[in-house]
């Protein structure tokens, strides 16, 4: 009870400056769907959370997610679990499977893969195409020089892309990258946003950020 009691108040507090942000920003809080990331967080860690009636998700590794998700699902309704980090093509299958959507899609050869997935499921998620916003070589997403063609081969294989991801370099002010790919995402008529986490998620949405990616501030410090 009390894991619950603190879970709420970590999304409580979360909803608030996600609806001021929203306000400041002439925007509705509703727009903005909050994505409590799980990664490396227990069954036992997520529950509380759960519990609350938070139903969206995003974990970082599909074998971690498929270790946990399955029973989940099992015991609550509804909810969606989306795929925020890297995705190995040979991987592509089981993140068809487990997924509701993924925000990593970053190179033709992973198009390839993912369209060949979910015409063998015969099911079809929506796949953010994430951005090397930054330019940074260690980073995952697909270079800006890059982005029309991989929006136009994912169109061709019949894979919607309702928008764009990017994790912006750290210990900089992210703002000009987060105004960089809401350019990049009007200039391709995709409405949608991932973007922001819980150091900077206020200024993403100002920004028009539609999905925001939370760990540490709906779950602690990882001790």
């Amino acid at each position: 009870m009390t894991q619950m009691i603190e879970s709420n108040e970590r999304l409580n507090a979360i909803q608030e400056q996600i609806a001021k942000a929203a306000k400041l920003a002439q925007r509705e809080a509703q727009d903005v769907r909050l994505i409590a990331i799980s990664k490396t967080r227990s069954a036992d860690e997520i529950r509380p959370l759960l519990d609350t009636g938070h139903r969206f998700f995003g974990e970082n590794r599909v074998q971690e997610a498929a270790a946990k998700w399955p029973a989940l699902r099992d015991e609550y309704d509804d909810v969606k679990v989306h795929l925020v980090g890297q995705l190995q093509s040979n991987k592509a299958e089981d993140a068809v499977q487990l997924f509701d959507a993924i925000h990593s899609l970053d190179r033709p050869s992973l198009v390839k893969a993912l369209a060949k997935a979910m015409d063998k499921l015969g099911r079809r998620i929506p796949c953010f195409i994430q951005v090397n916003i930054g330019e940074e070589s260690q980073k995952g997403g697909c270079a800006i020089s890059d982005l029309p063609d991989l929006v136009e081969s994912a169109d061709a294989a019949g894979i919607e892309v309702p928008g764009l991801m990017c994790v912006p370099p750290s210990s900089v002010n992210p703002a000009p990258y987060f105004a960089l790919l809401a350019k990049l995402a009007k200039d391709h008529g995709l409405p949608r946003l991932s973007m922001g986490m819980s150091g900077d998620f206020e200024t993403a949405i100002k920004l028009g950020a539609t999905h925001i990616r939370v760990g540490t501030a709906l779950f602690g410090f990882r001790t």
